[in-house]
């Protein structure tokens, strides 16, 4: 009888830790865990797809899988976002909101941007994939980076008028939590230029974008670019964090072309999109990289939700990069000689 209530004891507290990944004051351990997570997301998927920039939010009912023991299933709202994607995918990415009163154990996890992939294809599947492993890279090299959960998502038409898919996707954590993790806060709406950002955070952008072959990205435009401000240093230079990566090299897709007027022909070739920077300057981020290097291919080497052709494709592209910055005389052409001017 005592081995039955110790048993029964170690369910109990299992399932409580795992709830504790959706309660409030330790959500950030929702997107600590590598282990994907099964999700089924149940909603109008034609009304989805009819959907416009800014269409209000569509009911929806999440389903999310903890381990064996536990699964919660709440009703949420869901909305359309991404220009490209709702013009040229089978389903825009998605922003899923459970802070509603019809989701009490998901609701801690606000609002959640939803990656999926533009067609629902295997090939599609491993883009996905791939930009999801950039946020993992930058995740070893900086904590001012956006944490991603991976999941295996079936979407399901309540309408029973389109047919069930499952692929991969994964949700990107709050900015919220992001700048809280830095002691930062967002800063919007504020036009500024590239100079006018922390300089040595805007030197480790510039380089992980060279390092992933990306270009698709502006800190004027605020393109693919958000701004933290310290919340305790008002005089403080913004501090600029890079997402959305499924334009970069790195990933490959077959619709990313580089915009017009850059000296590249394709995605896979980089092109360093910083301004000058003294090599001192330069070689102290660039040591950051060559510290992670082993973790970051090791780390990729061994996610075997990709193939092994794609994963030797991807550590050979970085290997690449990491050449590149053990050249001295690379490093004083590329980063300060044919840096930006303008």
């Amino acid at each position: 009888m005592r081995k039955f209530y110790c048993i029964f004891f170690l369910l109990i507290l299992q399932q409580h830790q795992v709830f504790c990944q959706v309660a409030t004051v330790n959500r950030q351990l929702f997107f600590l865990d590598d282990k994907p997570l099964d999700v089924t997301l149940t909603t109008d998927i034609r009304a989805l797809r009819r959907s416009k920039k800014n269409s209000p939010y569509k009911p929806a009912h999440f389903e999310m899988q903890f381990g064996d023991t536990l699964k919660i299933s709440e009703d949420i709202r869901v909305q359309t976002r991404g220009i490209y994607r709702k013009n040229n995918c089978d389903l825009a990415s998605l922003m899923l909101n459970f802070k509603n009163s019809f989701s009490p154990k998901l609701s801690p996890l606000k609002k959640l941007k939803l990656v999926g992939d533009c067609k629902n294809t295997s090939s599609y599947d491993e883009l996905l994939l791939k930009e999801y492993l950039i946020y993992k890279i930058q995740n070893f090299l900086s904590p001012m980076s956006f944490r991603v959960r991976l999941v295996h998502i079936t979407y399901n038409d309540s309408q029973e008028k389109v047919k069930s898919t499952t692929q991969y996707a994964f949700l990107i954590e709050d900015i919220d939590d992001l700048a809280a993790r830095n002691n930062c806060v967002e800063l919007k709406n504020d036009k500024l230029m590239t100079n006018d950002v922390d300089r040595e955070q805007m030197t480790f952008v510039n380089l992980f974008q060279y390092m992933i072959g990306n270009t698709d990205w502006s800190v004027p435009k605020r393109h693919n670019i958000k701004l933290l401000v310290s919340k305790n240093d008002s005089l403080s230079r913004p501090y600029a964090i890079a997402y959305d990566f499924d334009y970069a090299g790195f990933v490959d897709a077959s619709y990313a072309v580089p915009s017009e007027g850059l000296p590249i022909e394709s995605v896979r070739q980089r092109l360093y999109r910083g301004f000058s920077r003294g090599l001192d300057e330069l070689n102290a981020e660039i040591e950051v990289f060559k510290e992670k290097k082993e973790s970051i291919l090791y780390y990729i080497d061994h996610f075997e939700l990709c193939s092994t052709k794609c994963r030797k494709e991807m550590v050979s592209y970085l290997e690449e990069f990491y050449k590149t910055i053990s050249d001295k005389k690379d490093v004083e052409t590329i980063f300060i000689k044919n840096a930006r001017t303008e």
